[in-house]
């Protein structure tokens, strides 16, 4: 038997409205389709949002710099990217299906966005004001008032060659000849000025763009600069900057104490890739109430043979405070010239190998999991006590620094010796890595 549904109509007229009832339900449904795919779209990018900002947290709560962890962060940062991409071109197609159709049109919910920074120029462009009334004629008009909307536009980058004319002149007494002296380049037998010279380093410098990508991107542009162009150019910057790098290092190193750490970084090698080092010395005295200006003095090298940091800190005599590599014990030796230098070791760097195990332990399954855990976590809450008094007492001078630390950290201090000798023979029973944490302290 055949549905009512089903069956066609006689008329044309009545063919006519079914074929027209037929493309709005298919209208109707499309619509629908959209909106629901726009609001998946838009949930996906928001619990992406929400995890990065949960991972951003915990960095900053834990105090996390690995890199791998920064790998982490940026590929959620692509992620989301690419979601909140997707999510805007759904929302647009449900927009325009929903214009055809009886269906609401979804609207994303957005963060909301900073305003633009006050320091940026503002160009006015006012839209001309009606000379008569719309609806009644009248040419008694008052301004009530202005809305004013933001566009924020870039300038596209422009190259301009800039020509300096001396011109020459002659005596007619003495038939000498003057001209002007040449104009001042930065670089020997310079072409480019400061600004392209700034460009090009902080491209490969600061963000990380080999000289060939500029090279392939300036010839996009129209600008032939070849590799080699831009690789001399860069080594004549160097040449030039050494002054400035030299001033830093004496200021750096005229400290009394001295923050000093390494990281990994690649360098380019014959075939391969090596990990080289950038050592970093950090002179900031203001949470010692100090009011010399802060520095950091950076040096680069292929390896970490401890011939390094002896050579960075070959004239400075002060307090060097680092972590636990041996590359620096050369430098707290009695016998060492001029002097040896005065060892601060690192409670950061303690802390995190603790820090680690707690965290292992925290979402690990397992029998010894289960065990290690309040341990380690009950030292970070011991350390995690004395950062919070040198939070409070940052910035005052050294007498009442010393006192309050004899009053308030002292304590913890000695309480966390006598955590650690209770503990010592039953952390060894348990791990040796856990006794590698305890010689740290």
């Amino acid at each position: 038997m055949t549905d009512a549904a089903d069956q066609l109509p006689d008329d044309l007229a009545s063919a006519h409205a079914m074929i027209l009832a037929e493309r709005a339900a298919r209208r109707e449904a499309e619509a629908l389709a959209a909106r629901a795919h726009a609001v998946n779209s838009h949930s996906d990018a928001l619990i992406a949002r929400l995890r990065l900002e949960i991972e951003k947290l915990k960095r900053d709560i834990h105090g996390s710099r690995s890199e791998r962890k920064a790998r982490l962060l940026e590929q959620m940062e692509l992620q989301l990217e690419e979601l909140e991409a997707d999510a805007s071109e759904d929302e647009l197609a449900a927009e325009m299906a929903a214009r055809s159709s009886t269906v609401r049109a979804f609207e994303r919910r957005r963060p909301s966005r900073k305003p633009f920074p006050e320091h940026l120029p503002r160009e006015r462009v006012v839209i001309a004001a009606p000379v008569s009334c719309p609806c009644c004629g009248s040419a008694k008009l008052a301004k009530l008032g202005e809305d004013i909307n933001e566009t924020l536009e870039v300038i596209p980058r422009q190259w301009k060659v800039i020509q300096t004319v001396r011109e020459k002149f002659t005596c007619r007494e003495c038939e000498k000849i003057t001209q002007p002296p040449a104009p001042f380049h930065v670089t020997p037998r310079g072409f480019a000025g400061p600004n392209l010279l700034a460009m090009i380093l902080f491209e490969k410098f600061g963000q990380h763009q080999p000289l060939n990508r500029q090279s392939e991107r300036y010839a996009r542009e129209g600008i032939d600069l070849s590799l080699s162009t831009l690789a001399d150019q860069v080594g004549g910057c160097a040449a030039a900057l050494k002054p400035v790098h030299a001033l830093i290092e004496a200021h750096v190193l005229a400290a009394e104490r001295l923050h000093g750490d390494d990281t990994t970084v690649p360098i380019l090698a014959k075939g391969k890739t090596d990990t080289g080092r950038i050592w970093t010395y950090v002179r900031d005295d203001r949470p010692f109430g100090g009011q010399s200006p802060p520095a950091a003095l950076y040096y680069a090298s292929r390896d970490r043979r401890q011939e390094h940091p002896e050579r960075h800190l070959k004239n400075f005599t002060g307090i060097l405070q680092a972590d636990a590599y041996g590359g620096y014990n050369p430098l707290f030796k009695v016998d060492r010239d001029p002097v040896p230098l005065t060892q601060a070791l690192c409670w950061a760097h303690s802390r995190r190998k603790f820090f680690v195990l707690a965290d292992i332990a925290s979402n690990a399954s397992g029998k010894n999991a289960a065990a290690i855990s309040p341990v380690t976590l009950e030292a970070v809450k011991l350390i995690d006590a004395l950062f919070d008094i040198e939070r409070d007492i940052n910035g005052l001078s050294a007498s009442e620094r010393l006192q309050r630390r004899q009053k308030d950290s002292r304590p913890l201090v000695d309480e966390l010796q006598t955590w650690l000798c209770r503990a010592t023979i039953w952390l060894r029973s348990v791990s040796s890595w856990l006794s590698r944490c305890m010689a740290s302290i």
